[in-house]
């Protein structure tokens, strides 16, 4: 069964969510979608590599995070793990933290299959459960951050676990994919709602409760976010899609693609 149908979706909503039902729907959400988006997407995020996004941007290129060799580092959002193994390769010290116990078991199996072992912790990414300075760099491909109502408490969160002049990196949806509809082909190039339109993506069941939630921030929202936290912006990554990539994933294309950026990477650092 597809997670709609083991949740019951109904249809879907636009209004206001608070954090703890947002927190709700997505630990319900990703424990009954794991197996199938794995299934989608395994091939396309690997099991020991760490690609920040659709476009196929790869950490071992990029170089985002700087040197992880001895650093101890904290994944947000890791759903099956695959960036904390590729650390774990590079001679970092990952721990990999995840909301849903669903993709947290499909890591732990991954852990098996692949002989990479990585810590493994179940925790909302607003109330991260270690010490403050307990990592040396922090990073987060698409986890956790579109899909809290408070972001800013993450920023906060990662902040008080940062060392001092440790590096903070995350990627999420591109703000500007908020004015389209997720369809990757011709019917995806027409805006159809406002930038500056906050009001966040529900899926609901027939009672009205959600199923999924997706919050929308634009540039600056997420600027001040990081700026809130006490956090230094270094970099804002737009990755260009790659001449020659056919793939398509959701409503990342090259149709779109070639068009407008479907990712952005933030690159942060908690000063010393």
């Amino acid at each position: 069964m597809s997670a709609e149908e083991v949740l019951g979706t109904a249809g879907v909503a636009r209004r206001e969510v608070g954090a703890a039902e947002s927190e709700r729907a997505s630990r319900a959400w990703w424990d009954a979608d794991a197996a199938d988006y794995l299934a989608e997407h395994g091939r396309d995020i690997g099991d020991a590599e760490f690609v920040w996004c659709p476009e196929g941007l790869h950490e071992a290129d990029a170089g985002l995070l700087g040197d992880v060799r001895g650093r101890r580092v904290l994944e947000v959002g890791c759903g099956s793990a695959p960036c904390s193994r590729w650390l774990r390769r590079q001679g970092a010290e990952p721990v990999a933290l995840d909301l849903s116990a669903g993709m947290l078991t499909a890591a732990a199996a991954l852990n098996v299959s692949t002989g990479i072992d990585v810590p493994l912790v179940q925790a909302g990414a607003e109330h991260l459960p270690f010490a403050d300075g307990s990592f040396d760099l922090a990073c987060s491909a698409f986890g956790a951050v579109p899909f809290v109502a408070e972001p800013v408490r993450v920023m906060r969160e990662v902040h008080r676990v940062l060392r001092p002049g440790g590096r903070w990196v995350f990627a999420v949806n591109h703000p500007m994919r908020w004015m389209f509809s997720d369809d990757p082909g011709p019917d995806g190039l027409t805006v159809t709602q406002s930038y500056f339109d906050r009001t966040p993506y529900l899926e609901v069941d027939a009672a009205g409760r959600a199923t999924y939630v997706e919050h929308h921030r634009t540039i600056g929202d997420r600027v001040r976010d990081v700026v809130a936290a006490g956090l230094v912006l270094d970099d804002l990554v737009e990755p260009e899609w790659p001449e020659g990539r056919e793939r398509v994933w959701g409503q990342w294309s090259p149709l779109r693609g070639a068009l407008f950026p479907g990712t952005a990477v933030f690159v942060t650092h908690r000063p010393r």
